[in-house]
Formats: C-alpha cells, sequence, structure tokens
C-alpha cells in the first residue's frame, strides 16, 4: 500500500479476514496514499491461505501497513515493515501498539536502498507495493533476490498499474495474477533451484 499521485483524506480501513476481521486502521492525510482496496486483499489472501500460516513477512512501502497487518491477523509468524515517511511510519507503529500485535517491527526508511544490505533473515512473503509514479518494480525486486532476502520458496506480491508488467528476476515464476480496475496484482514464487542455475 503506496502513494500515487492522488491524495486520499483521513479515514478507515478495516481488516477482511482473520483473528482481527473488522479491526480498523486509521489511514493519515498523507499524499497519494493508495491503499489496497479489500477485494483485492481478500484474492491476495484467498491466494495465501495454504502458506501465510507460520510465514515470515517483508511488507516494503508499507503505507498504512494493511497488507502486512492483514498477514498477521492470518497467522504470520512475524511481518516487518519498511516505510519511509515518518509519519505514516509512526501511525503503523501506533496501530500495531492498539492491535497488540508484538511479532512486527516497524523501521523508517527508504525501501530500495535497504535491500541493498545483508537482511537479518530470509523472508517467506514479501509484499512489493512501491509508489506507481516511482517505477521500483525491477530495482526492488532485483535487489530482494541478489542480496539474500527471500527463502528457497518464498512468495512475491506485486502491485502494479494495470498498462505496467514488471519484469522480475529469472528465477521467479507467475503464480497467480488479476486485474482489478487500473490495477494490476499478481503473486509470484521464488524458485531456488532456477535462481542457482
Amino acid at each position: 500500500m503506496t502513494r500515487s499521485s492522488s491524495k486520499l483524506g483521513a479515514g478507515k480501513l478495516r481488516i477482511v479476514g482473520g483473528s482481527l476481521r473488522g479491526s480498523k486502521l486509521t489511514i493519515g492525510d498523507a499524499a497519494g496514499l493508495r491503499p489496497t482496496p479489500d477485494r483485492v486483499r481478500e484474492t491476495l489472501f484467498n491466494w495465501l491461505a495454504p502458506t501465510i500460516a507460520g510465514a515470515r513477512c517483508l511488507d516494503l512501502f508499507a503505507g498504512t501497513g494493511a497488507l502486512g497487518i492483514e498477514a498477521l491477523s492470518r497467522g504470520a509468524a512475524r511481518v516487518d515493515f519498511v516505510e519511509r515517511d515518518a509519519r505514516l511510519a509512526q501511525q503503523l507503529r501506533d496501530n500495531l501498539v492498539r492491535l497488540k500485535q508484538a511479532d512486527a517491527s516497524v523501521r523508517n526508511a527508504d525501501a530500495v536502498s535497504l535491500l541493498a544490505e545483508p537482511p537479518q533473515l530470509a523472508y517467506d512473503l514479501v509484499f512489493l507495493d512501491p509508489p506507481f509514479d516511482a517505477d521500483l518494480w525491477d530495482a526492488a525486486a532485483q535487489r530482494l533476490e541478489a542480496h539474500g532476502w527471500l527463502s528457497a520458496n518464498a512468495l512475491v506480491y506485486i502491485e502494479s498499474p494495470a498498462s505496467v508488467t514488471p519484469s522480475p528476476p529469472a528465477s521467479w515464476q507467475l503464480h497467480r495474477e488479476n486485474r482489478a480496475g487500473a490495477v494490476r496484482y499478481a503473486l509470484y514464487r521464488r524458485s531456488a533451484k532456477l535462481g542457482s542455475s
């Protein structure tokens, strides 16, 4: 959930499933914040249902953190959030405290720069939803693959304009995709075997 060219006023966003179902997240008055719609999140987490329990997740370009909090609600073991905007990062921390979600951390940092560093652990699921006008999909995907951020058979969710098809690393195979209005959303599965060949 990231920023686009539009502006969304302060409001609420709800968690659509799991133990936190119906919980409201505050959406700050941030320029261009673009929440992932409820129905897209519902479809995505239906896709993830067989694998989300116990998963270690990374929510890049987190915005309000709805994707990562949805993962926690549905049984993810841990979610680490990365958000460049300091106000949004603090709001996300506040929401996690209010929802009593201790298996999470929020890092106020630039996601693409962070991905150049060695990770502390390899993630099973990554949410990659950068600002649509920044064209960061491929750069972030390449760094996730090159710097050891992904477990052997990790899943990566990518959200982009319907007119854009990102070019992920060759070791990522398209697993599921769909469109909602002007948005394309897709789930890729990493193959460690392909990545090492």
